[in-house]
């Protein structure tokens, strides 16, 4: 891990980006070309560079489609002034567009409008009009909701490493394998919105690395949680909303239990419904809160039914590696969560670090932070036991 950190301190110069917001007219400023080192593009063909209106358009207009096809967004060039028509109703994805664009070699100006400029409306009316897809099957590139980085049970992939978990164990290796799988996304409906439907599947388990007692010798895996899940996500602007009907159920290692004969098994095994609501307050900070319910659990380890998770994100610091063409930001995020059967106690998870990106604000990222739990364990039939730990984690995922 250390080294990866180090690789990532020494790329290059790098400089800061801001994301102006988008101007509907030639009126309001236009978003500069950043001139500093070479950008994203800059292997673009100087015949492209150099290349007329309706040429340079065209190449435009394949780059845009070739990551976000499922928006139909139209883009118009004139002079080398860019105008960007139909973006999403995601304020988060539109400007994510809006800085892919501006990226490109050559672009003077870039403009978000609602049709085309009137000097253009007789010859394109009917090219921007044209008939737009009403949805796109299994989407790549884009979440609508995206997910909450401190949660502990967030569905991705993670290696990592905790120490002074007062449960598990001292010294803990923890592994999270999973990922969001979506199916079907509906563009342009509900109020202006898009609305998906996908599948998530995960695993959590946990290694004490130093057990005592150490019968068989080695790393022992003490508990494995397995995850499925049915979410409903929708965005429209700031605002994005996941329902999602879900189970988890946990099971020992084999390991722990022989090193631990006397121990009861239980089979903690849970059915949950919860509704969450994020909203992006500016380019940087977004809030979110998510009520929820477990409409049933296992008679073994029985649990009343009402919970409620909430938290906050926070980005800043933002550079563009043009050399390597990705995006850097440092992240703060906080997860906290009070459960009806824990007397409604105080369960937190913060976590900073640095997160990379092909495209800003979207698609999947690496992370590296630092993290800090305080309140349960999350782990199998250890959930109602009282922990804190510092964790040092490697994650992949939106």
């Amino acid at each position: 891990m250390r080294w990866l950190y180090v690789a990532l301190l020494s790329v290059g110069t790098v400089f800061a980006e801001t994301i102006a917001a988008p101007c509907e007219d030639e009126t309001c400023p236009a978003f500069e070309k950043n001139s500093h080192g070479v950008t994203r593009t800059d292997s673009v063909p100087e015949d492209v560079k150099s290349a007329s209106d309706p040429y340079f358009e065209g190449y435009l207009q394949a780059l845009v489609d070739m990551h976000y096809a499922e928006y139909g967004v139209i883009v118009l060039v004139k002079k080398k002034k860019v105008w960007l028509a139909n973006l999403p109703k995601n304020n988060m994805i539109a400007k994510s567009i809006i800085s892919f664009v501006k990226d490109v070699p050559g672009i003077q100006n870039v403009y978000v409008i609602e049709g085309v400029p009137p000097q253009e409306e007789e010859l394109r009316e009917k090219y921007v009009r044209r008939p737009q897809t009403t949805g796109i099957w299994f989407p790549q590139m884009t979440e609508l909701f995206q997910p909450c980085i401190a949660d502990p049970r967030n569905v991705t992939y993670i290696l990592g490493y905790r120490a002074g978990d007062q449960v598990i164990g001292p010294k803990v290796a923890n592994i999270a394998l999973g990922d969001d799988f979506a199916i079907y996304r509906w563009i342009d409906v509900m109020y202006g919105g898009d609305l998906q439907i996908g599948i998530e599947a995960g695993i959590w388990s946990v290694f004490n690395i130093d057990p005592h007692p150490n019968i068989d010798g080695g790393t022992e895996l003490v508990n494995t949680d397995f995850y499925v899940g049915l979410p409903i996500t929708y965005a429209r602007d700031k605002w994005s909303f996941r329902f999602r009907v879900y189970h988890i159920s946990s099971h020992l290692g084999d390991e722990y239990m022989v090193n631990h004969p006397t121990v009861k098994r239980k089979n903690p095994s849970n059915e949950y419904i919860d509704f969450y609501t994020a909203y992006q307050i500016n380019d940087a900070i977004r809030v979110y809160v998510g009520p929820g319910v477990i409409v049933h659990s296992d008679p073994t380890f029985k649990w009343q039914p009402m919970f409620i998770d909430y938290g906050a994100e926070a980005r800043f610091l933002g550079y563009k590696f043009y050399y390597q063409k990705v995006y850097g930001t440092l992240f703060l995020a906080m997860h906290w969560r009070n459960l009806q059967q824990l007397s409604w106690d105080f369960d937190g998870t913060y976590r900073f670090g640095y997160e990379v990106s092909k495209l800003q604000g979207i698609g999947r990222k690496l992370r590296l932070f630092v993290g800090f739990h305080h309140g349960y364990s999350l782990e199998g039939q250890f959930q109602k036991m009282r922990t804190h730990y510092w964790e040092f984690d490697m994650n992949y995922g939106f």
